[in-house]
């Protein structure tokens, strides 16, 4: 989970805790949902400072930084009687925005505000920076996502444009830097830089990269790499255009109100954003940030019933108040209206209103209660049977192996000399995956199998190994489109082929489970000719009438395709239906 560091002095005195220690600040964090995960003392200008460092839950965006922590607390601790009210001014000017369609195949969404009077101190400057890193490397998920933009709004002049053009054709100084550079010259520059390079690879193969400009051309940010050194800040600025480019529209929505909300704090109208209106490529407008408050009813009855409780709705309502969800009795049932403000992008579910009534309530307060059943556990009857054929798998000699539950694509097709396409192959697909090992869910435990033996031929012969695990198939009947099968699979590697000893085996392990060779209610051996093996030592196994998985001696194709030098036979069945 993201953590945040603040001073312990800034924080007690921000909520009118002076004399709290940190053993009951910690106690605090406990009954509030967060961690004091721990603390330092550093020496600033020649005073000792005590610094907390404090870990959030992944989705409280709005407690990654001091603004949005002390607020809370100071509502939690009813210091304030509810959390502050946001807006967007409707009048003064709205700044305008417009998104080209070029920006469709690089970064499609572009949103903006203004922050309007704002007075930095370096604390604050500092606080800035320090939320838009922790978004980046949250929610934005490493600026994949979204990407955050704030520039100094007195150096530039609206209407802005959100184009996307050839990377030669951009020029800036960009942030820190004295001299003008390609954006292609950039991102041979960044290659170098440990604080961006991790980002260049966003848009570095692509043939446009994303600009903002002004309506002088002045560029303002190649997102999401690096802003231009025209825009910056500094703790003097006044005036700020906050911009988030995004490949997700929530995402980018939630960021940006994120910043504003936590920041306009200190603008001269406290807690008010001016608007800016965003001109889509296909003609249609939309004005953000949206401040606006969802209205949820939930029943007190669901909330009582999750947690044991007997509380009325009053007490609810006053509970769920202090988490800064203002909540009031529905006059017309047995239900309580929530207003949900805009910071509280987690709150998605009733569920998750459950959640803060329990902490404002407090966990340690909640009645401890028996069941009114006993009931006793007991091991999965799949789960008992592959480790009762571990053990005697492993008795008759052969070493259990625990292979990656991913392969490459050729690993499940070409590799294994089979005669399909990949498309019909019923295997599930990562969408974007990072390493050719590890593109598909593996269909068949031969793969690794195979692979493991490729890289321990410098052990003595033979080489006798098992694993019992799951595989994934498409399944389109299924709700989730797919399902786990638990296969069994042995491979004999040696310098003759073994076809004997792993027909053994098969008849061990039927043995084990006590199902006899018969065609109607055991299982039964059948020759058949299959491309990842070797012709006329291939025999499918069929239990009840139904293949439940093959054995034989392994096509010279598939061996030399895997590395392996001498012949190998090898096992694999279905056990699920043998339960």
């Amino acid at each position: 989970m993201p953590k945040f560091t603040v001073a312990e002095k800034s924080l007690l005195q921000a909520i009118d805790r002076n004399e709290m220690c940190m053993k009951e600040f910690d106690e605090l964090c406990f009954e509030f949902g967060i961690e004091l995960d721990e603390w330092e003392d550093v020496e600033e200008g020649g005073v000792v400072v005590r610094n907390y460092k404090i870990e959030i839950p992944a989705n409280r965006y709005d407690l990654l930084c001091f603004e949005g922590l002390t607020r809370a607390l100071n509502v939690f601790l009813c210091n304030k009687e509810h959390a502050h009210i946001y807006r967007v001014l409707s009048e003064g000017v709205c700044q305008k925005l417009r998104v080209l369609p070029e920006t469709a195949d690089v970064r499609p969404f572009c949103l903006a505000a203004v922050l309007r009077g704002v007075t930095l101190n370096k604390t604050r400057y500092d606080s800035l920076i320090d939320l838009q890193e922790k978004l980046h490397h949250n929610i934005c998920r490493e600026r994949t996502l979204a990407s955050i933009g704030i520039h100094n709004l007195d150096s530039i002049e609206g209407p802005f444009t959100y184009e996307a053009l050839p990377p030669e054709d951009i020029k800036f100084i960009p942030l820190n830097q004295t001299k003008e550079f390609t954006a292609k010259e950039l991102m041979q520059l960044y290659k170098s830089d440990p604080h961006l390079k991790p980002y260049l690879h966003i848009i570095e193969k692509k043939p446009r990269y994303p600009v903002i400009y002004d309506k002088n051309r002045v560029l303002l940010s190649l997102p999401p790499i690096i802003n231009g050194n025209h825009t910056r800040l500094d703790e003097n600025t006044r005036n700020l255009f906050i911009d988030v480019t995004a490949t997700d529209l929530n995402k980018a929505h939630i960021v940006l109100n994120t910043v504003v909300t936590m920041f306009s704090e200190y603008c001269d109208n406290q807690f008010t954003a001016e608007p800016c209106e965003i001109e889509n490529p296909d003609g249609s407008k939309k004005v953000y940030p949206d401040l606006s408050y969802r209205s949820e009813s939930v029943s007190v009855a669901y909330l009582n019933q999750g947690l044991g409780l007997n509380s009325d709705s009053d007490t609810v309502s006053k509970l769920l108040t202090r988490m800064c969800l203002t909540s009031h009795p529905d006059p017309s049932g047995d239900n309580i209206v929530i207003s949900v403000p805009p910071t509280r992008a987690d709150v998605i579910h009733p569920c998750d209103i459950m959640e803060d009534y329990a902490i404002a309530y407090g966990y340690n307060k909640i009645p401890r209660s028996l069941p009114d059943m006993s009931t006793t556990g007991r091991q999965q009857p799949l789960n008992k049977l592959t480790d009762l054929l571990r053990l005697e798998l492993a008795e008759a000699g052969f070493t259990e192996l625990l292979t990656f539950i991913m392969c490459g694509r050729k690993d499940i097709c070409e590799r294994l000399n089979l005669q399909l396409q990949l498309k019909e192959i019923p295997a599930v697909h990562v969408a974007n995956p990072k390493a050719a090992e590890f593109q598909v869910v593996r269909t068949s435990l031969i793969p690794g199998i195979l692979k493991t033996l490729s890289s321990n031929l410098n052990l003595a012969k033979p080489l006798k190994v098992f694993e019992i695990s799951d595989i994934a198939l498409k399944t389109p009947n299924r709700d989730v489109q797919a399902e786990n099968t638990r296969n069994l699979c042995a491979a004999y590697f040696s310098t003759t082929a073994g076809f004997e000893i792993i027909h053994g085996l098969l008849e061990r392990v039927m043995l084990l489970v006590d199902v006899v060779r018969d065609k109607d209610t055991g299982y039964e051996l059948e020759a058949v000719d299959e491309p990842s093996y070797f012709p006329g030592r291939c025999v499918q196994v069929l239990f009840k009438g139904k293949k439940i998985g093959n054995f034989g001696v392994l096509h010279p194709t598939v061996l030399a395709n895997f590395h392996l030098p001498m012949p190998c036979s090898v096992l694999e069945i279905s056990i699920e239906p043998l339960l």
